[in-house]
């Protein structure tokens, strides 16, 4: 049986990305010894701020 979680998260997302993004991203990822996953969801918690500062066209 799978492990249970407190707080599963739901939705997958898919994106694409350069050969050098990739590597960047798996730069990061050793050197701060976190997923990918969790990485991209630092920086997009980290960026929503920024959103409402953005006006509509």
């Amino acid at each position: 049986m799978g492990k249970y979680k407190a707080q599963p998260k739901y939705n997958v997302l898919s994106i694409r990305v350069s050969d050098e993004e990739k590597a960047a991203l798996e730069e990061l990822t050793r050197r701060d010894q976190i997923s990918i996953s969790n990485l991209m969801r630092e920086a997009i918690r980290s960026y929503i701020p920024h959103l409402g500062a953005i006006q509509p066209r």
